[in-house]
């Protein structure tokens, strides 16, 4: 099984999109890394956090990159947009790029501190989402969630990255090797928001095959005859459902606003691509729910089996013991009649007579045998 680390692939798909215009993947990614070559000025403590800040124009990527102090006058002369791409910022990192380019202090603050539901708000002319990528690794059976900030501006657009995920690097190498007029760059930063919520789908869709796969691995296994307890991987894979969940099913609402334009910058013929990315939200988020409810199914049975196989062991432990108790209570008579016999007293019953010793084997022999044929017609032997 893979781990669904490469987004990317879809199928079934019936509306057009955008990266029928595009490259697919293979270009390399320029500018994605921390430690790509900047023009602004090392003194300023953002640096270390910037990915990459550059203008683009609908003829493509203007060349180099741009000086942070530069970036907000250049995307107000009309002539592109600008993309600011920061990782992990904090606070203080920040907040040059939120006062160059105005952004809300509740967005900022939200997009600094991380650990926020996916989500879309509008702040007079900017539009801030939150976008949660995944990754399964499927060794450990474990989802990895990241988070996205973008701010999105009618000339420019801020994206921040907290934890694992190439997802913006992959957009941004489209939008490096994307031709001139390409819908993508006409759409400016709007076409980067759609991307990227179209990138984030796609892996949702991914994982919640894979995760299908290890469910149905667990269902034969339960299934199959395995006497082994099951219920601590059950438990485990539900919980990972569970924070896959948290990521896709708050998604569905603003990919609603943003398909039906109700957010601004969303020009008209951009409405059916994120329809599109909607639809696809949906049917993660209705995977999601069916395998959460075939674990909780599993999960039941599983333990049912368990309780089975104790219920059985517990019989077999009885029958085992009512065996033991028949045998000692056979076993107890000649015991106890030599016992008797074995004192040092001098005058006993039929100690001197001739006949005593068969007499008492007789005894002891007829007792036992009396006993054995009891314990058989109970079911004890």
């Amino acid at each position: 099984m893979s781990s669904a680390e490469s987004p990317g692939r879809r199928s079934g798909r019936t509306a057009v999109s955008l990266r029928k215009h595009l490259p697919r993947a293979g270009a390399p990614v320029v500018g994605a890394g921390p430690a790509a070559p900047q023009t602004v000025s090392s003194t300023r403590p953002v640096d270390a956090v910037i990915g990459d800040c550059a203008q683009y124009a609908p003829s493509g990527r203007c060349p180099g990159t741009l000086a942070l102090e530069d970036a907000a006058q250049t995307a107000h002369t009309g002539e592109g947009w600008v993309w600011i791409g920061l990782q992990q910022p904090t606070a203080e990192e920040f907040a040059l790029v939120a006062r160059e380019f105005d952004l809300p202090a509740l967005a900022v603050e939200d997009a600094i501190a991380a650990h926020q539901r996916p989500k879309l708000e509008v702040y007079g002319d900017v539009v801030f989402a939150v976008l949660k990528p995944v990754r399964y690794v499927d060794s450990d059976e474990v989802v990895q969630v990241s988070e996205l900030a973008i701010f999105v501006g009618q000339d420019f657009v801020v994206t921040v990255r907290h934890g694992d995920s190439d997802v913006l690097h992959e957009v941004r190498a489209e939008m490096d090797a994307a031709p001139a007029g390409s819908p993508l760059l006409v759409h400016g930063p709007i076409g980067v928001l759609y991307r990227t919520a179209d990138r984030v789908v796609d892996v949702y869709e991914d994982v919640a095959e894979c995760i299908g796969v290890d469910v149905e691995e667990i269902e034969e296994q339960v299934f199959g005859g395995d006497d082994h307890d099951h219920a601590q991987r059950i438990y485990k894979l539900k919980r990972e459902v569970l924070e896959f969940r948290r990521a896709v099913a708050p998604l569905a609402g603003p990919l609603d606003r943003l398909a039906t334009r109700q957010v601004p910058h969303v020009p008209e013929e951009a409405g059916p691509y994120f329809r599109d990315v909607h639809d696809h939200a949906l049917r993660a988020s209705d995977a999601i729910e069916a395998h959460d409810r075939l674990l909780s199914d599993v999960l039941t049975a599983d333990l049912a089996q368990v309780s089975v196989r104790q219920n059985h062991t517990a019989v077999r432990q009885n029958e085992d013991m009512r065996k033991i108790s028949a045998w000692a209570a056979i076993a107890l008579v000649p015991t106890a009649i030599a016992g008797v016999y074995g004192m040092n007293f001098d005058n006993m019953p039929e100690l001197h007579w001739r006949y005593g010793y068969f007499l008492v084997l007789a005894i002891i022999a007829s007792t036992c045998l009396s006993l054995h044929r009891l314990f058989r017609r109970n079911g004890w032997l």
